[in-house]
C-alpha cells in the first residue's frame, strides 16, 4: 500500500553494541513496554484470558474456509468460516481477532469435523485488543488438527477498511453500490473472525453469495459458480496459495473489465465503472509489461494463474497489492490521454509498478511484524524506479527519484522523525508506520546499497532472499544475510553492521568537507534543522561515500565508518563535489572555500555537474539554511546560474525553493512585493520559452506544468492573460474543446478566480466522469480568494455526497495552502474533529495529512501556541502519534527560518532589483 489506543511506555534513546572486534556503536531505540497491570475484564465482565495485544502463538491458523454474503440492498453481510487450526500447546482457549462484527454461533470440531461439545460456546470480546476467545470443555491436544467454526454479521463498513460500501453515479444519475475489502495492516478482523497477523500465513477456500446484476472478485480465479435458489448465486474460488490475512480480498460489484495475458500465460484483467471503461487499456498496457519484466529480474515466476487490477470509487489509500486483486483509487489506475497529464501518466505508471513489485515483496516474502513494513514498502517504492527506467524509459522516472530522497531527507532531519525498523504494537501506531521513512527513505537506502553493490549484487542479493523466504515471513536481518559478502578495498565489508546503522536508527548524516591542498578532512553528525541542547552524540553511520573532483573523470568511494577522516587527493584539485548523483542517503556541508568553488563552478561551467549533481546542491544548500547552517544569501547566490539552466530537474528544485519562500512571506506586503518582481525578472526566459501546449518529451512538459503554474501563481501578467483567455474558450465551447492537459490546471486555476467561473467548475465537477479532471477541478475551486467559497467547498467534502469522503483529507490541505485558507482549514478541523476521526482512523494517511497539511503555512508564535493548545485538549486521542510532533516541529522550524532569513532576503531582494 498505501481505534483503540493502548498505552505503551515512553521510548527511550539507548546504545545498541556489536560484539565484532570492530564494535560499532550508534543510536537506537529500545523500549521498556510491557502490559498494563490489572485484570483484562471482557465485555461481559468475565475475564479475558489474554493479556497481550499480540495473539498467542501456540494455536496457529493452516486453512480458511470462508462463505461471505453481502446484500447491497441492506447494506449488511453474513458470513461463516471453517478455521483449520494447529494446536502447538495444551489449551482449553482459542483468542483471535474480530472487530465490530456480531457472533452468532461458535464452535470447535476435531478433525473428523464432529463437535467437541454439545454445548453452546461462549465468546469472550475484548474490543480495546479486537479480540475474542473461545473456550472449550475439552482440553485441545498439541500435534492434533481441530477446526474452529464460526457463523457472524455485520453492516457493511461506512469508511474505507474492512469490508466496506462504495457507490458511483452514473450518466443518467443513478447512484450504485458495491462492496470491497481493505484489510491492511489490521482490519481482515473487521470482515471474518481470523488471526489477523502477518505471521499466521495460511490458505483460504472463498465462496461468495451475490444476486445475478453482480460480480464476485477474490484473489484466486473462479472455479464454478452454483445456483442456489431465490435469485441467488454462489461463485466458488480456487484454493489460495498460503498468504498473510491482510492479503485476502473479496469484491461484490458490476463493474466491466478489459484482459491481456502475458507471456507465461498469466491472465490480467483490468475492472472500472462501466462508463469509464475506456480509461482501463493504459493500465492493461503497463500491468502486462511490468508483470513480465518483474518475473524476469527475480527470476521468479508469478505464482497465481491471474491478477486483476480495479478501480474501487472509494479509496483511502494510493493502491492495495492483495494478492491476485489488487485495488486503486480511480486515479492511480484509470487514464484518459484527452484528460491526464504526463504527470497523471507517470503517477499511474508508477502505482502499478509498485504495487506489482508487492506481489513479490510482501505477498511471496512478508515480514514478520509490522515494525520492519519497510522490507514491504521501501523495496515496492524503489522497485518503481527501477522496473520504470527498464519498461518506460521515455517516461524518465529517474528526474523523479530525487523527489523521493529529498521528501524522505524533510521528515528525516526533524527530531520526530523515527527509526526505519521502529516499535508498533497496537493499531494506531500501526497504521503510522505507512509513512515517508518506510517508503522513501525505505527507497533511498536500498538506491545507496545497490549503488555501493553493482546493480548485479543487489539483483543477486535480493533473489537470494525472495527465493529464502518465499511463503513465508522475514526480518531485516535477514535481507542483509542473504545480501552478497562484499570486499571494499581488499576488505571485507559487514553488511548487516553497515545496514544496521540506517535502519536502526533515526535521523540522516551531515558529511562536513574541509580542503586543505591535497588533503580532505572529513566529519559526520546527525543534521538536524531544530536542535536539540540534550541531543545525543551518539549518531554514527557506516556511510559509502562517493566524490567527484575537478580532475577526475570518474567517480571515487571511500566507506566512513568513523566520525571524522582524513582523505588525500592525487593532485590539488579546483573543486570537490561528494555525494556523486546524490545515490547517497546524506547532506553535504562545504567549508567557504568549497561552497565559493562550486558556486563559480555552476556560473561558468554548470554541465561539468550532472543534472542530479546540480539538483541536489540546491537541495542540500537550501536545508542548510534552514538547519542555520548556511545563510541564505549564498544559497540564492548559488542558483544564480539557473538563468542558464535548461533541465528540469535542478529548474524545478530551485523554483519550488522560490515558491516555498512565496508562501512563507505572503503575509508580510512589502517583501511580498519585491520577492515577486524579483522572481519573476529572474526567471522571465525560462518563463516565456513555455508553451501551451502538450509537445515535447516528459522532462519538457513537466517543467511547463510547474512553471506555467508558478508564473500565473506569481501574478505575472502574460500568464493569467493566456490562461483567462483558454479559460473562456473551454467556457464558451460548453468543455467541448480539449485544453493542453498539461496547463489545464492552471487554466482552471486562473478562471476560478470571478464568481462565475468558480460556479461554473463546480458544475463540470459534479457531472465529469474522470476522476483525475475531478481533481485538477478541485485544486481550482480550492485556489479561490473568496473565503465563502472555501467555506462551501469544506461543507461539501464533510457532507461527503458531492465531494467524495475519500477526497476530504486533500481537500483541507488544498485550502489550507491558500493564503485566504489557513485560518478557515484550522478552524474546520478543530469544529469537525471527531467527525474526522471516524471518517479516518487515528494514525491512518487520511488523518495525518490533515494534521500536517492544516498546520504546513503557520509561522507564528501565536500560531504555534493555538496549534499546541488544540493537541493539548485532544491528548487522550493522539498522544502516542508522532504526526502530532511532525506538525508542532514544522511551525518550530518555519518560525526559526523566519527569525534567521527575513531580513537577509529583503536586503537581498532590494539589492539585486536595484
Amino acid at each position: 500500500m498505501k481505534k483503540d489506543l493502548l498505552v505503551l511506555s515512553a521510548v527511550k534513546t539507548s546504545t545498541l553494541h556489536f560484539s565484532s572486534q570492530d564494535t560499532a556503536q550508534f543510536c537506537v531505540q529500545s523500549s521498556d513496554s510491557s502490559s498494563p497491570a490489572g485484570e483484562n475484564l471482557a465485555t461481559n465482565g468475565l475475564p479475558f484470558p489474554w493479556s497481550k495485544v499480540r495473539l498467542p502463538s501456540y494455536i496457529v491458523p493452516v486453512h480458511y474456509h470462508l462463505l461471505i454474503h453481502p446484500n447491497l440492498t441492506t447494506l449488511r453481510f453474513n458470513g461463516s468460516v471453517k478455521i483449520e487450526i494447529d494446536v502447538k500447546n495444551n489449551t482449553n482457549w482459542v483468542v483471535l481477532h474480530s472487530k465490530n462484527l456480531k457472533i452468532f454461533t461458535a464452535t470447535v470440531l476435531d478433525e473428523h469435523e464432529a463437535h467437541l461439545s454439545d454445548k453452546v460456546l461462549s465468546v469472550l470480546e475484548y474490543p480495546s485488543h479486537e479480540q475474542i476467545a473461545i473456550f472449550s470443555p475439552k482440553i485441545l491436544t498439541s500435534g492434533e488438527k481441530y477446526f474452529l467454526y464460526l457463523e457472524f454479521g455485520a453492516p457493511l463498513s461506512d469508511g474505507f477498511y474492512g469490508f466496506y460500501k462504495s457507490t458511483y453515479k452514473t450518466k443518467a444519475g443513478e447512484t450504485r453500490v458495491l462492496a470491497s475489502t481493505h484489510f491492511e495492516p489490521t482490519s481482515a478482523r473487521m470482515a471474518l473472525p481470523c488471526f489477523d497477523e502477518p505471521i499466521f500465513k495460511a490458505n483460504y477456500t472463498v465462496r461468495i453469495r451475490r444476486g445475478p446484476s453482480h460480480i464476485a472478485l477474490s484473489n484466486m480465479p473462479l472455479e464454478q459458480t452454483v445456483e442456489i435458489g431465490n435469485g441467488l448465486f454462489e461463485d466458488q474460488f480456487e484454493v489460495s496459495v498460503r498468504m498473510s490475512s491482510y492479503l485476502l480480498a473479496f469484491i461484490v460489484c458490476d463493474l466491466r473489465s478489459v484482459s491481456g495475458m502475458t507471456a507465461t500465460g498469466i491472465n490480467i484483467t483490468i475492472y472500472a465503472v462501466p462508463e469509464k471503461w475506456h480509461q482501463t487499456h493504459y493500465a492493461l498496457e503497463a500491468a502486462l509489461r511490468l508483470l513480465e519484466f518483474y518475473e524476469q529480474y527475480f527470476n521468479i515466476l508469478y505464482p497465481l494463474p491471474k491478477l486483476d487490477l480495479i478501480a474501487i470509487p472509494d479509496f483511502q489509500a494510493g493502491a492495495m497489492e492483495n494478492w491476485g486483486l489488487t485495488t486503486y483509487r480511480e486515479t492511480s489506475l484509470l487514464y484518459d490521454p484527452d484528460i491526464s497529464s504526463a504527470s497523471d501518466k507517470l503517477w499511474v505508471t508508477m502505482v502499478i509498478g509498485h504495487e506489482l513489485a508487492h506481489q513479490w515483496f510482501g505477498n511471496l516474502v512478508t515480514m514478520e511484524w509490522w515494525n520492519d513494513i519497510w522490507l514491504n514498502e521501501g523495496f515496492a517504492r524503489y522497485m518503481e524506479f527501477v522496473s520504470l527506467e527498464a519498461v518506460y524509459p521515455e517516461l524518465k522516472v529517474e528526474d523523479h527519484f530525487l523527489d523521493t530522497c529529498f521528501g524522505a531527507i524533510g521528515r528525516d532531519s526533524l527530531n520526530s522523525s523515527r527509526p526505519i525498523s521502529s516499535l508498533a504494537e497496537n493499531p494506531a501506531q500501526i497504521e503510522e508506520m505507512f509513512d515517508t521513512v518506510s517508503y522513501d527513505k525505505g527507497a533511498c537506502i536500498l538506491h545507496m546499497l545497490r549503488n555501493f553493490l553493482t546493480n548485479e549484487g543487489f539483483q543477486s542479493g535480493i533473489i537470494r532472499y525472495l527465493r529464502r523466504f518465499k511463503y513465508s515471513n522475514a526480518r531485516n536481518e535477514d535481507l542483509w544475510d542473504s545480501l552478497i559478502k562484499y570486499r571494499f578495498a581488499g576488505e571485507h565489508i559487514d553488511l548487516k553492521k553497515m545496514m544496521y546503522t540506517w535502519t536502526l536508527q533515526k535521523g540522516i548524516p551531515l558529511i562536513t568537507v574541509k580542503r586543505q591542498g591535497r588533503k580532505l578532512y572529513i566529519g559526520q553528525e546527525r543534521f538536524l534543522k531544530i536542535v536539540l541542547p540534550d541531543d545525543p552524540s551518539c549518531y554514527l553511520w557506516h556511510i559509502p561515500l562517493t566524490y567527484k573532483t575537478s580532475h577526475s573523470d570518474y567517480e571515487m568511494k571511500h566507506i566512513l565508518t568513523t566520525k571524522s577522516d582524513v582523505l588525500t587527493l592525487d593532485e590539488e584539485v579546483d573543486w570537490v563535489k561528494l555525494n556523486s548523483d546524490m545515490n547517497g542517503y546524506y547532506i553535504v556541508h562545504y567549508d567557504e572555500e568549497g561552497w565559493n568553488a562550486l558556486t563559480e563552478l555552476l556560473r561558468i561551467n554548470h554541465t561539468a555537474l550532472s543534472f542530479k549533481d546540480r539538483a541536489s546542491l540546491i537541495h542540500n544548500a537550501f536545508q542548510l539554511v534552514t538547519a542555520g547552517r548556511l545563510s541564505l544569501n549564498r544559497a540564492l547566490d548559488l542558483i544564480g546560474y539557473l538563468k542558464s539552466e535548461t533541465h528540469n530537474v535542478p529548474l524545478l528544485q530551485g523554483l519550488g525553493y522560490l515558491q516555498s519562500f512565496y508562501k512563507m512571506i505572503e503575509k508580510r506586503n512589502i517583501i511580498f512585493r519585491d520577492f515577486l518582481s524579483g522572481s519573476i525578472s529572474y526567471f522571465r526566459d525560462v518563463i516565456d520559452k513555455q508553451s501551451w501546449s502538450d509537445d515535447g518529451m516528459v522532462s519538457d512538459r513537466r517543467l511547463r506544468e510547474e512553471v506555467l503554474s508558478l508564473a500565473c501563481d506569481f501574478d505575472y501578467p502574460p500568464c493569467l492573460e493566456k490562461a483567462k483567455h483558454l479559460y473562456n474558450s473551454w467556457v464558451e465551447s460548453n468543455g467541448a474543446i480539449s485544453l493542453p492537459t498539461d496547463v489545464s490546471e492552471t487554466v482552471y486555476m486562473v478562471g476560478a478566480q470571478d464568481d462565475s467561473g468558480w460556479a461554473y467548475l463546480l458544475e463540470k465537477y459534479g457531472v465529469s466522469m474522470c476522476e483525475t479532471e475531478k481533481s485538477k477541478f478541485l485544486s481550482a475551486l480550492a485556489s479561490s480568494k473568496d473565503s465563502e467559497k472555501l467555506s462551501r467547498l469544506l461543507q461539501l467534502g464533510i457532507n461527503g455526497t458531492l465531494i467524495k469522503t475519500q477526497n476530504l483529507p486533500s481537500l483541507i490541505y488544498l485550502v489550507a495552502k491558500n493564503p485566504v485558507g489557513h485560518f478557515l482549514a484550522w478552524d474546520f478541523v478543530k469544529k469537525h474533529w471527531d467527525e474526522l476521526v471516524e471518517k479516518f482512523p487515528l494514525g491512518s494517511f487520511g488523518i495525518r495529512n490533515i494534521i500536517v497539511g492544516t498546520v504546513t503555512q503557520f509561522s507564528s508564535t501565536e500560531e504555534l501556541r493555538e496549534v499546541e493548545d488544540f493537541f493539548k485538549s485532544i491528548t487522550e486521542q493522539v498522544s502516542e502519534l508522532r504526526v502530532i510532533q511532525v506538525a508542532t516541529e514544522n511551525v518550530e522550524k518555519n518560525i526559526m527560518w523566519l527569525s534567521r532569513n527575513l531580513e537577509t532576503m529583503r536586503t537581498w531582494l532590494q539589492q539585486r532589483l536595484n
